[in-house]
């Protein structure tokens, strides 16, 4: 083979950095939507609750109802949180273990909020766009220096370009980070939520940056998809001091329940030794036992996490959360038929809470009891009312059907369940499709199953052309 000609090699260089930027954009695209798909989303019933009940001030001051946006926790250790394409915003567990108090959760919650207000997430296009068509234009002018003879020239233009694009890319985001950064301060002064929270949490991401030796001068700014951090305490702080909530103190429930989500946090994630280690048996509060509870109970030591699990009911027979807790370790545990007591009463006691409905119903098709079935649907089917998107939920209610022998709600049932977990659109697909055979035409369930289907259909057609 002949070796290239320097004007080939000149030509194959030249598209170098178009592909650099195209890749860096289709990078920075992906961000808002890769984390929610390659992360784990942890489901918890009183951690939901509390992340609901932090949001719904927030969310009254920006105009919108009670509810209208939902706080999912990703299990992984970064510190960070994002707004993904819909009404919906993903904190990370690194970063409620990285607060030290509620407030400053909320306080990226406003950010976040400020975000979904401002159609963010979506409007990156529009970045991407103007990006994309400085990029295209500098292609367009490096390839007539080439085509003239000027190789050197047309690879000068193409960089240019490529800086170029980027650093319009860049600077819309940080538009944006700034945009929310302004519109979060308004929902928290609305809320009448201190700004010290917010403050806090920044000075810690400042920190990070000092520990990583970012640096802070003006300088770098242009290759930042974000404000650096000190001119956005400094922004904010003038802001939040003036502000009548900034001397108000955080409420003392809220806090208390942010501390005991923390604790149960640790010790479901961090290595249990070191949760041990953290939180020894001298401490005996509320936090403490919990996250020993989980630690001991991971180490397979269940006789002494349900011994602090009766310390915790000790404190409260009623918190369905330590029944939710006890009843959990006792399933886990194998003990299906002693978890359904603490199970039924924290069921009852929140209200049918979906996912520690789905919990019972599992317990009670763990006990091999047919006897149990009859309970275990109708407590899965309210699970599944009241919170479709839990596909461990479906699973069980599958498990329920295929032994009354309802094969094609059990399909559907499954079908459910492949089309939540992603990357099982055959699946779903397969089991839509078999439900459907077995269903009267026309009738509520053949028709969820034909919508699951058509969708798990184009999903499975564009992975096809993908490959």
């Amino acid at each position: 083979m002949m070796p290239p000609s320097p004007q080939a090699m000149v030509r194959t260089s030249a598209w170098r950095p178009l592909l650099r930027i195209a890749l860096t954009l289709l990078a920075m695209l992906a961000i808002a939507t890769r984390p929610a798909m390659a992360q784990s989303i942890l489901r918890d019933a009183e951690t939901e609750a509390l992340f609901q009940d932090m949001m719904d001030p927030l969310l009254i001051a920006a105009g919108l109802q009670p509810g209208q946006v939902r706080v999912h926790l990703l299990g992984d250790r970064s510190i960070n949180a994002f707004v993904a394409g819909s009404q919906d915003i993903y904190v990370f567990a690194g970063l409620i273990e990285a607060a030290d108090t509620a407030e400053e959760v909320q306080g990226v919650l406003a950010h976040e909020l400020g975000h979904v207000i401002g159609g963010h997430a979506i409007r990156v296009n529009e970045g991407a766009k103007a990006a994309t068509g400085i990029s295209l234009l500098s292609l367009l002018l490096g390839a007539a220096a080439i085509a003239a003879g000027g190789g050197e020239a047309g690879m000068g233009i193409m960089m240019a370009g490529q800086q170029a694009a980027l650093g319009k890319f860049l600077a819309f985001s940080r538009v944006q980070e700034s945009t929310a950064d302004a519109a979060g301060a308004q929902y928290l002064s609305k809320a009448g939520i201190s700004g010290r929270g917010s403050l806090a949490f920044f000075k810690k991401l400042q920190n990070l940056e000092f520990r990583y030796a970012v640096k802070q001068d003006d300088d770098q700014a242009y290759g930042r998809t974000h404000p650096m951090s000190g001119d956005r305490i400094q922004t904010l702080r003038e802001v939040y001091v003036i502000d009548p909530a900034w001397t108000k103190p955080g409420d003392p429930a809220i806090e208390k329940r942010f501390q005991r989500i923390k604790a149960k946090l640790s010790g479901f994630m961090t290595d249990p030794d070191r949760t041990l280690r953290k939180f020894p048996e001298t401490n005996t509060s509320i936090p403490a036992r919990y996250a020993r509870a989980y630690a001991w109970h991971r180490s397979a030591y269940p006789q002494k996490a349900l011994a602090e699990v009766e310390a915790l009911l000790a404190t409260d027979r009623n918190d369905p959360y330590f029944l939710e807790l006890e009843g959990q370790v006792l399933l886990e545990s194998g003990r299906p038929k002693e978890a359904i007591p603490a199970l039924r009463k924290a069921v009852t006691i929140s209200r049918s809470q979906p996912l520690i409905s789905a919990t019972l119903g599992h317990a009670l098709i763990a006990t091999e009891d047919p006897a149990n079935f009859a309970e275990a649907e109708e407590v899965l089917k309210t699970a599944v009312a009241l919170d479709n998107q839990n596909p461990f939920a479906w699973y069980q209610l599958g498990i329920v059907y295929a032994n009354k022998g309802d094969q094609a709600r059990a399909a559907l049932a499954s079908a459910e369940r492949y089309s939540l977990e992603g990357g099982q659109a055959s699946l779903a697909l397969r089991n839509a499709e078999t439900a459907m055979q077995g269903l009267s035409e026309g009738a509520p369930d053949w028709i969820r199953a034909q919508d699951i289907a058509l969708v798990a259909r184009a999903e499975v057609e564009r992975e096809r052309k993908r490959r």
